[in-house]
């Protein structure tokens, strides 16, 4: 494959920077125990180590950090907390040097509300040109101008001084922009410019769904996105699609076009990935046409359930919409928002949709089936036609954290639901490097900026290093298998027939096959086939036991 091509087939790490490593734990810069770029670049052998292909990295441009960075006041600098533009610069080129591409996180959806545009947008009042820049309208009644909810909970809308109300879909420190606006789209290709300027490979766009709202900002009403299962003739499924007001709007697609030719202007040509919460695979394929976006998270796997069935459905699902766009799935078990994946597969019952932590936390759950589903779901996924994205810290089999305590809670969803949903900082915990005690190697400072918890000893690098039964060396070997298997990657899948209804079985070319046990009694292997890689060990006699995987040559 073409060196241009390098992302149809491509493993991705994700660094949610934060919680990466902390490289001035006691410098001069912060003391806080807040993962940045020095840190980063102490730990890019680690990621390179891994055998990934590329990493992304969450935003670091300078932010008051209400919602850790993605709320942003220049898309052209680095955060102070992080460190310097000329370091970022410096990164880029280590990874670089290591052969590791880089992409960033882009926010084009909102700004921070310390902009200089929002800033001057609120001094301006009503009427004037710096407003239109983002969405202002007037009330409706004693209230605002309709019933748009926020994504962290609470109304969409907040009262400006002078009576008028502006939308941020997120918190009110995230005040939406107006993709209508010339100055806007012209601002932001300037910021895709800037970073590729400097050698950056690629962007992960933010909410790459939202944008465009729909003219005369009418109410959602009854109306549910992400769509929620309904039970229907025992079954649980998904009500019919219908268009939503400020949700994937048809006309988001005009804005991906003009970004395509952008990075197509580079030699090599850039790449995108989009964040989009699409719940229906055709609409996701809209942003993949060949004039348009490149990747896109495929959300629907993450979402379902440890069920040979569930996981089927999304499987074919995908595949067939990538078919005809001529795009690459994108496989994704686990980020920055959503529950790890091993805590989800850990619970007892498999729902579908069930992602975030609110609504796993009273159902019963044991790590060590969901440490062994985990792995198993590692060879599903690196098995799959197209690329794949690694959560830092899912290379170690970390759990998510369900029990910090409520006074270091920093995610908007805490405060905006009113104490009522804990958000995401369950998974946003910084990750272990070594020792034996918090803070496991990540900082010199005091403490870490969420606390680690006190059982993590086992889980650190330098303890999984060179452990054949780890978590991370199963990475490691797979992910270098992956690499040197021509079968791997972009291409075809071949399901094989009568595999049983807790079995999924597919070949991946003629020397390929994977087989993922996901029932409870042991399975036969195909007669004649060398094993490559195991999730976990075989029965005595051969045979894949239950929540295990295997990598076999026919």
């Amino acid at each position: 494959m073409s060196s241009e091509n390098w992302w149809r087939s491509a493993v991705i790490y994700q660094v949610y920077i934060r919680s990466f490593r902390d490289g001035d734990g006691d410098g001069p810069c912060c003391g806080d125990g807040l993962g940045d770029i020095a840190g980063l670049r102490s730990r890019l052998d680690h990621i390179a180590s891994l055998g990934v292909d590329a990493l992304w990295i969450n935003p670091w441009y300078p932010s008051p950090m209400a919602d850790a960075g993605y709320d942003v006041i220049d898309y052209r600098d680095v955060e102070p907390r992080f460190g310097t533009l000329s370091q970022a610069e410096e990164l880029v080129a280590e990874a670089h040097e290591r052969n590791l591409r880089v992409l960033l996180d882009i926010v084009p959806n909102h700004t921070s509300d310390q902009h200089p545009w929002f800033v001057e947008a609120l001094a301006a009042g009503p009427g004037s040109p710096a407003r239109e820049r983002y969405i202002f309208r007037p009330g409706r009644g004693d209230g605002p101008p309709n019933d748009w909810v926020s994504n962290f909970g609470g109304p969409a809308w907040t009262q400006a001084p002078d009576g008028e109300w502006f939308l941020h879909l997120f918190a009110p420190e995230q005040p939406d922009v107006n993709w209508e606006h010339p100055e806007v789209r012209a601002d932001f290709a300037d910021t895709l410019r800037f970073w590729f300027d400097r050698g950056v490979d690629g962007f992960r766009i933010d909410v790459a769904h939202s944008l465009i709202k729909e003219p005369g900002l009418p109410d959602v009403g009854d109306l549910v996105y992400p769509r929620e299962y309904v039970e229907q003739d025992g079954e649980l499924v998904l009500p019919p699609w219908r268009p939503h007001p400020h949700w994937d709007r048809d006309e988001v697609h005009e804005v991906y076009r003009e970004w395509r030719a952008i990075a197509d202007s580079y030699s090599p040509p850039r790449v995108f990935v989009a964040e989009a919460w699409v719940d229906e695979p055709e609409r996701l394929t809209h942003y993949l046409r060949p004039d348009e976006l490149h990747t896109a998270f495929n959300f629907n796997y993450l979402v379902a359930p440890w069920t040979g069935p569930g996981l089927r459905k999304a499987i074919d699902e995908t595949l067939a919409e990538h078919v005809k766009v001529g795009a690459p799935p994108t496989w994704v078990l686990s980020n920055h928002d959503v529950t790890r994946h091993l805590s989800r597969y850990a619970r007892a019952e498999q729902i579908p949709g069930r992602h975030r932590l609110q609504d796993l936390l009273d159902m019963p759950y044991d790590l060590a089936v969901g440490t062994r589903r985990s792995r198993a779901a590692l060879l599903l996924t690196l098995g799959l036609p197209g690329g794949a994205y690694v959560y830092q810290g899912e290379e170690l089999g970390l759990p998510e954290v369900e029990d910090l305590p409520t006074d270091v809670l920093q995610d908007p969803t805490w405060e905006r639901s009113g104490h009522t949903e804990r958000g995401r900082d369950g998974c946003r915990v910084p990750i272990p490097w070594s020792g034996a005690a918090p803070p496991y190697g990540f900082t010199t400072a005091a403490e870490t900026w969420l606390p680690q918890p006190n059982d993590w000893a086992a889980l650190t690098v330098e303890a999984e290093s060179g452990d054949p039964s780890s978590m991370l060396e199963l990475y490691r070997h797979a992910l270098h298998l992956r690499r040197a298997t021509k079968e791997l990657g972009d291409g075809p899948l071949r399901w094989r027939a009568d595999a049983g209804e807790d079995v999924l079985a597919f070949d991946r070319g003629e020397g390929f096959a994977c087989v993922v046990n996901m029932g409870s009694a042991p399975v036969a292997l195909p007669a004649g086939a060398t094993v490559l890689l195991a999730s976990d060990a075989l029965t005595d006699d051969g045979a894949l036991p239950g929540d295990t995987s295997v990598w076999l040559k026919p």
